[in-house]
């Protein structure tokens, strides 16, 4: 690798461009994006910059939930990017499918029709968040770059060993935040 790919490459993952794709939401997620772009969050000061065109894009941001309609325009964007690319899945529709998951016109996500590599969750997710998810998924284009280690994979509490989130562990003794809590209750 050269002195001029490395130098593009690390341009890349210090100017990313983003590119915002809707697939039919109630624009919850789409207005805490965009609200990403406001002064008070501000991502430009960490070099993000929204991009209208998927040709020049680095991450793929995609909200709403994914339907046979819409399905061939989220893949047609995924394949107009230049590699490598990462996608950042945004909100509980996007993930699942949300309060529509299983209906007869909702495919259950985006990771159905396109590889996903972060997830964000929330219904919608906070500005912070989708920043984070950002910030994860440079690191997720850094590694397939060949310019870094593969990010370890982040679990919510519960996804290691397949209990649901926030539900206590019998056999694991509770902290004492965890007695607090059951006592107040």
């Amino acid at each position: 690798m050269g002195f001029i790919d490395k130098m593009i490459k690390r341009s890349r993952l210090k100017s990313p461009w983003i590119v915002h794709f809707d697939c039919g939401s109630c624009n919850g997620c789409d207005i805490e994006v965009l609200a990403c772009l406001t002064p008070i969050y501000d991502v430009e000061r960490f070099g993000v910059v929204n991009a209208g065109n998927p040709k020049h894009a680095d991450v793929l941001l995609v909200t709403g939930t994914v339907n046979h309609r819409n399905r061939h325009v989220l893949k047609q964007i995924y394949d107009q990017m230049p590699s490598p690319k990462a996608v950042v899945s945004l909100g509980a529709c996007n993930l699942s499918g949300g309060v529509f998951k299983d209906t007869y016109n909702v495919l259950n996500g985006a990771h159905t029709i396109i590889p996903v590599d972060v997830f964000v969750p929330g219904c919608p997710p906070k500005p912070e968040a989708i920043i984070d998810g950002v910030v994860e998924a440079l690191g997720v284009l850094k590694a397939k770059m060949g310019m870094g280690p593969v990010p370890q994979a982040t679990f919510m509490p519960g996804d290691e060993d397949g209990t649901p989130a926030g539900a206590l562990n019998e056999e694991a003794p509770a902290s004492e935040d965890d007695k607090s809590l059951q006592n107040a209750g």
